[in-house]
């Protein structure tokens, strides 16, 4: 069994708030109509009962998992499925509602058929849900309990976590046999992940995906860069990011220069401003920390790639030649070959595509590692889990874009996820918004510090990745639960809502 996980389930396209208090229940309660749909017994159901345990029953209103359990239940998918259908399903639901079963079968449902358990934690993990159908005359039809692991992801209870883990030729368990895996082969980090891709998927189709990934995360900056108004909840949050744009656009118009650092922050504010009003988010590798790779792969395509830093490039921004950059994509080849008619314009664009793709695919086999040997999970290893991972991530993406070797990547990776050991998740209200949407773009800010930093050097270093990551999982075994995702404690019962 290889750490690696699939850029196609670690980048997972849904909705927000959450990816495991939103997407991952709404994926358990699919799982479970579907379940019924394929034994035959959904039309024996004349009720469904839902028990959210733990950090679900604590913040699950603030996060919306009731609204995503009752969309999963009619049959909805989060990559799919129109955010606003999502939004208030439960919250909105009238006095004497029906929802269709996976779509097909009618049953009488009301609010008090969720059940909030905060304080039963179940061994299995924090995130925890029991669903269970039951005939007319009240008996047990079905029964399964899920838990929420971080990023979307869902495990039965009883089954492994459903991840695409098994036959990938290069496999690896830490990063330090990530990096011998690169020497033995002389391959990128980004090609180890390329190769595992690949093994899978045409090329063509990983192409066609991570693109796809991409497009829907510039999809969510560009929204939140040009909405406006109040985010959902209790607390009033204005949004920002559109605002700021336009200050940064009136700095530009008046003839002064570009201002990147405060774009990056912008970018993040777009996202985790757009995920807390609900919207389409890219899982990266959680819709809580979802801003800081967007914003990071942003800053890079619109300040960094056309300027000799980027993918088509093969030099640092120092100046050193490390090798080429280019990803190596087949279908890009045959592409270029017959390509002579494109203009300048639309040869930049295809070098910018290649450089994303670089920058996901490095942090994907990062973002594995934290996956694999600690958590990205802030209920089970508090935000550190989930920013820090992210922030480390991005990190490692954009140093790979800007011509790093393979330890100044994990260099990068390190220093960013070092300095965010210990961080808390306390959202205030149970919202995903304070601290977490300001959290995402100094985390931005952070994984451009630590690429320029790893990039300054040789990739020498005195702590390594794997120390690095198995103190956070410490960290987080040792951490209160008060401080994972309970709303408990921290800024969650020192700061009054209002």
């Amino acid at each position: 069994m290889t750490a690696y996980v699939s850029a196609f389930d670690l980048f997972s396209i849904g909705v927000g708030p959450s990816s495991s208090h939103t997407v991952g229940p709404m994926r358990a309660a699919l799982d479970f109509a579907r379940r019924l749909t394929a034994s035959g017994a959904l039309a024996r159901v004349g009720r469904v009962e839902v028990a959210l345990y733990g950090s679900l029953g604590a913040t699950g209103i603030g996060h919306g998992t009731p609204d995503a359990v009752v969309a999963g239940l009619r049959g909805l998918t989060p990559e799919t499925c129109d955010p606003a259908e999502v939004r208030a399903a439960w919250a909105d639901l009238p006095a004497g509602a029906v929802i269709r079963i996976d779509g097909t079968h009618e049953v009488p449902f009301v609010k008090d058929d969720i059940v909030f358990a905060p304080r039963t934690r179940l061994p299995g993990h924090p995130n925890a849900m029991t669903i269970t159908a039951r005939d007319a005359a009240g008996d047990v039809v079905a029964e399964e309990t899920y838990y929420s692991v971080g990023g979307g992801f869902i495990r039965r209870d009883g089954e492994e976590a459903k991840l695409a883990t098994a036959g990938f030729p290069y496999s690896y368990a830490d990063a330090a046999s990530l990096l011998a895996l690169c020497d033995e082969n002389g391959l990128s980090i980004a090609e180890v992940a390329r190769l595992n891709e690949a093994s899978v998927r045409s090329e063509e189709e990983v192409a066609a995906g991570l693109d796809a990934i991409w497009d829907a995360m510039a999809g969510c900056v560009d929204a939140g860069l040009h909405a406006e108004g109040t985010l959902p909840g209790i607390l009033k949050v204005k949004r920002r990011a559109g605002v700021i744009r336009g200050q940064l656009e009136a700095v530009e118009a008046d003839g002064h220069r570009e201002l990147p650092g405060e774009w990056l922050g912008a970018f993040a504010l777009a996202v985790n401003e757009e995920n807390a009003a609900g919207g389409r988010v890219v899982t990266a590798p959680t819709n809580g920390a979802a801003g800081i790779l967007p914003a990071v792969a942003m800053y890079w395509w619109r300040f960094l790639a056309d300027s000799g830093l980027g993918a088509g490039n093969a030099v640092t921004p120092y100046g050193e030649l490390v090798g080429s950059a280019l990803l190596g994509f087949e279908s890009d080849v045959r592409t270029l070959e017959s390509a002579s008619g494109l203009d300048e314009e639309q040869t930049a664009e295809a070098n910018r595509r290649r450089g994303i793709r670089r920058f996901l695919l490095t942090a994907t086999a990062l973002g594995s590692l934290f996956k694999a040997n600690a958590s990205i999970s802030g209920a089970e290893g508090g935000c550190q889990a989930e920013v820090g991972s992210a922030c480390a991530m991005a990190a490692g993406g954009l140093t790979a874009v800007m011509g790093g070797t393979n330890r100044q990547i994990e260099n990068a990776a390190e220093i960013a996820m070092e300095h965010h050991l210990g961080l808390t998740c306390d959202p205030i209200g149970g919202l995903v918004q304070i601290p977490c949407i300001e959290r995402n773009a100094i985390a931005a800010s952070t994984a451009v510090t630590a690429a320029r930093l790893a990039l300054r050097g040789d990739g020498s270093h005195y702590v390594s990745l794997d120390a690095v990551v198995e103190t956070m999982r410490q960290t987080g075994a040792d951490m209160s639960t008060k401080y994972k995702e309970t709303s408990e404690g921290g800024l969650a019962v020192n700061v009054i809502e209002c």
